[in-house]
């Protein structure tokens, strides 16, 4: 999460709590507030033919004591009792009373937020120290695979060559038993023909008288 975003988060969420309610923010009691307006003439009375007495700062808190017509007796922080315009006071905090507290909660909310970025870059970086991981574990599988395949090739090469010449010898071998047998055979059937011709010895004979 980018700084930038960060910021645009932080001023939305300023602006939520600006846009909250004013009900919700409302007092209990009569405390009520001067308007946004730079000052709030206050009279002596609750019309406006009674003279003007003095100012009230706008957002300065004061308790309503009570209401005449189109005025309010209200009593400021230092025990003043004046009358005021009941249009010039409103039920909510000022944006002065409420802008401290808002800035503590855009502050705690960017700690909050920095400690997320924080805890999110560390969870990136430790998944792109994973996955780089991965990523060099799988090529060098790859690679072992492919040298797998190059010696599969080449022991398949290799068999086929001696198959071939195991074949051949066979072939060489039983020619040579057919020889050796025709060549048996021959001289046996050679033999069987001369020996009838061949000249027999005559017996001698005995000579007893």
């Amino acid at each position: 999460m980018t700084m930038h975003r960060i910021k645009f988060i932080l001023a939305g969420v300023s602006l939520g709590l600006m846009a909250l309610p004013l009900h919700a923010q409302q007092s209990g009691d009569n405390t009520h507030w001067v308007s946004e307006e730079l000052t709030t003439y206050v009279r002596s009375g609750p019309t406006d033919g009674y003279r003007i007495v003095g100012t009230l700062t706008a957002g300065e808190p004061v308790t309503v004591l009570e209401v005449s017509g189109d005025y309010s007796r209200v009593e400021d922080a230092e025990g003043d009792r004046v009358w005021v315009l009941s249009d010039e006071l409103q039920e909510t905090p000022s944006a002065r009373e409420q802008l401290p507290r808002l800035q503590n909660q855009v502050a705690e909310l960017e700690a909050e937020l920095d400690g997320i970025n924080e805890t999110w870059e560390g969870r990136v970086s430790a998944m792109t120290e994973t996955l780089e991981a991965r990523e060099r574990r799988i090529a060098e599988l790859e690679e072992r695979n492919h040298q797998l395949d190059s010696e599969a090739d080449q022991s398949q090469r290799t068999i086929r060559q001696l198959q071939a010449r195991l074949d051949t010898q066979e072939e060489d071998l039983l020619m040579r038993y057919f020889m050796y047998g025709g060549g048996v055979a021959g001289a046996g059937l050679l033999v069987g023909l001369i020996i009838p011709h061949l000249p027999r010895r005559k017996r001698k004979r005995d000579r007893w008288f």
